[in-house]
């Protein structure tokens, strides 16, 4: 991942972060929307959870130009979400509705430039949580 991908997710993120409780809501709104089955791996607060959404995606965009910081962060985050029921499948359709929500929520600035820039850093997301989950003990060793 180049600067420029960082610097438009950063950039992008500033813009959403002032309104995080709504994008947290508009987010599982849409996933709940999108696959209802999802709701039975959610038993807390809606708004917290939200909140704790949006708090993860300030601490991964913060972390983005150090990967020694995020990837292992993304690997305890995909182990635990193993543990709480999520399967691979279900990172497409987060990733989907984040890209959603996004679009929602930044209007005209959720330009194609800053929507590729988002899908490549999900994708990384992704990928590492799901690494991790599917093979914890792999994933335990390379944590630090």
């Amino acid at each position: 991942m180049n600067e420029h991908t960082i610097g438009l997710v950063r950039e992008s993120f500033d813009l959403v972060e002032p309104m995080a409780s709504q994008v947290g809501a508009r987010f599982y709104a849409h996933l709940f929307r999108v696959d209802p089955s999802l709701t039975a791996l959610f038993s807390g607060d809606r708004e917290a959870q939200g909140d704790r959404l949006v708090q993860m995606i300030a601490v991964a965009v913060a972390q983005l130009h150090r990967p020694e910081v995020l990837l292992p962060v993304l690997r305890q985050l995909g182990r635990r979400h193993a543990g709480y029921g999520v399967r691979d499948a279900h990172y497409g359709t987060v990733g989907g509705v984040l890209l959603l929500t996004l679009a929602e929520a930044l209007g005209p600035a959720f330009t194609e430039e800053v929507r590729e820039a988002w899908i490549e850093v999900y994708a990384l997301m992704a990928a590492t949580m799901r690494d991790a989950a599917a093979a914890p003990e792999a994933a335990a060793a390379a944590a630090p």
